[in-house]
């Protein structure tokens, strides 16, 4: 095929510059399709890992429910062990600890309430955790090691929950006027449709404080 004066200028230009850049265009072309099929296997393999640990939560809460505790510690230890990373993971310490407690296994509560105040991703199951145990402690008469618990700053409803948790350890060391001190912060920060408003206002009113 003929090329005209112009026509062969472009390409000797163009084959000039795929000469000069050619290597450059082909690596960053190969470097984000490994990119994109990194990120489609890496979306792939999340979703594999959350489908088999949705199993195995399962037979956590199955086994919770059935009070079968050898059950629920084979759950959810595979879980903590193989699939911490996902959001089943936090939801099964919660579910592990509610069921050791309730079998009277408080060591043992402790574990996956200490494993999600440390690895939970979702800062909403870390504040539950650390309050579920700072209960623990309490039921233990641990007075000083809850409060040293307590003694974060909370963001948005669980300040109040910390406060009622607080007033409760120090209701429980004979220590009203603190105790007081912290029902009346838990009322100024829950929510007006907060359930738990009641029952802080029940505890305030036993120590003869009056509601804010």
């Amino acid at each position: 095929m003929a090329y005209n004066l112009e026509e062969q200028e472009q390409l000797e230009n163009l084959k000039a510059f795929w000469k000069q850049y050619g290597s450059f265009i082909l690596t960053v072309v190969a470097v984000v399709a490994l990119a994109v099929a990194g990120w489609r296997g890496w979306g792939w393999y999340q979703a594999r890992e959350a489908a088999s640990a949705s199993v195995v939560y399962e037979q956590l809460r199955d086994a919770a429910s059935a009070k079968d505790i050898a059950r629920v510690r084979a759950a959810a230890g595979t879980l903590f062990e193989q699939y911490g990373g996902t959001a089943y993971g936090q939801m099964a310490a919660l579910v592990a600890a509610r069921a050791y407690a309730e079998a009277g296994d408080a060591k043992a509560a402790k574990v996956p309430l200490e494993w999600a105040m440390s690895n939970a991703k979702d800062e909403e199951f870390r504040h539950a955790a650390r309050l579920r145990l700072a209960a623990l402690l309490l039921d233990e008469k641990a007075h000083d090691e809850a409060i040293r618990l307590l003694a974060i700053e909370a963001p948005g409803r669980f300040a109040g929950e910390y406060a009622d948790r607080r007033g409760d350890v120090f209701a429980a060391q004979g220590k009203s006027s603190e105790a007081k001190t912290e029902y009346r912060k838990a009322l100024d920060s829950l929510g007006a449709d907060s359930p738990l408003r009641r029952l802080v206002q029940l505890k305030l009113d036993s120590l003869g404080g009056e509601g804010a």
